[in-house]
């Protein structure tokens, strides 16, 4: 168990607006969804679009599990942004539910943006996409991604492929790391989403509740300090929230792993790692929030949680019968 305090963050001037109002003249608002293979840079792109974090992004493969929604305010439009899981093959029960919440995800949006990172190009699970977004009738746009690694006439050699295989209304080449095309990404949607009021208050940028966005704070930093020796058997809840009369907030979260083994890599030699986890995660919460946070980790062995139907609850997933 750990301890760290750290000092508010800046405060948010942002103005509210009630959920359903609209400023002056004609609106538009939908729903968008990001799909692609995993790693593709969905949540950096998110992250990117609505111009602050929130969805969790690391270098392991599938670190996004369940939709988060994103929402956006370009020009007169709310755009908002479902962070869909990446799509593979799935092989572990988790992984059926991941691809499953992706595909639904995919069918209740308005428009549908396709993600390919562009150095692996239209390969293995991009291909099985392609194929699977032939059988979706919503109107679909291709993003190739990390357009800064590839030579512009490969570019266009791939945007023609993946365009012979599924009639895509536009194509945009974008880098999520430098911004670079972002613009013209989101003035295509401000303007292509159909007219209507908001459907979140002007200021709200996620429908995550907060307890959850700490929960997966606090495993994306698990997963970069230990992305080499942990595996996928983790999961992080929070288990209780306090806010205390001095304006900091108490938070106690539980890290789940499946085994012993486990336990001791995510304690770390002399609890070196938890404390570095620990230290990462509350001082991002504390800039979220703008109040001191206390932040409580404990890890616990819980065998199998992957087949519990209530951790996938946690997580926001439907539990695959089979």
């Amino acid at each position: 168990m750990t301890e760290n305090d750290n000092t508010a963050g800046d405060e948010n001037e942002a103005g509210q607006t009630p959920a359903g109002a609209t400023p002056a003249g004609a609106t538009h608002s939908g729903f968008v969804a990001l799909i692609g293979p995993t790693n593709a840079g969905k949540s950096t792109l998110l992250n990117r679009l609505v111009g602050a974090k929130v969805s969790i992004v690391s270098h392991k493969v599938q670190t996004t599990r369940a939709i988060v929604r994103g929402i956006a305010i370009h020009d007169n439009a709310q755009i908002v942004f479902m962070d869909t899981p990446g799509i593979f093959k799935p092989r572990r029960r988790l992984d059926r539910a991941m691809v499953t919440s992706a595909w639904g995800g995919a069918k209740d949006a308005d428009l549908i943006l396709l993600l390919i990172d562009s150095e692996r190009g239209i390969r293995g699970d991009a291909e099985a996409i392609l194929e699977g977004l032939k059988e979706v009738q919503q109107p679909k746009i291709l993003v190739l991604n990390k357009i800064d690694r590839v030579r512009h006439e490969d570019l266009l050699k791939l945007a023609a492929a993946a365009n012979e295989a599924v009639a895509f209304e536009r194509t945009f080449m974008v880098s999520a790391t430098t911004g670079s095309g972002c613009d013209d990404l989101m003035d295509y949607l401000s303007a292509t989403l159909p007219e209507g009021p908001w459907y979140y208050p002007e200021d709200q940028i996620s429908d995550l509740p907060m307890r959850q966005l700490a929960a997966e704070i606090t495993r994306e930093k698990l997963f970069l300090r230990l992305h080499q020796e942990l595996p996928y058997a983790s999961h992080v809840e929070t288990e209780k929230w306090e806010e205390r009369k001095d304006g900091s907030v108490r938070i106690e979260q539980v890290i789940y792993v499946e085994r012993d083994s486990q336990k001791k890599i995510a304690l770390g030699k002399n609890g070196d790692a938890i404390k570095a986890i620990s230290t990462a995660s509350r001082k991002e919460l504390s800039e979220i929030l703008e109040q001191p946070v206390h932040l409580f980790l404990f890890v616990k062995v819980r065998e199998n949680w992957g087949d519990d139907p209530e951790r996938f609850r946690e997580m926001g997933l439907e539990f695959p019968k089979s």
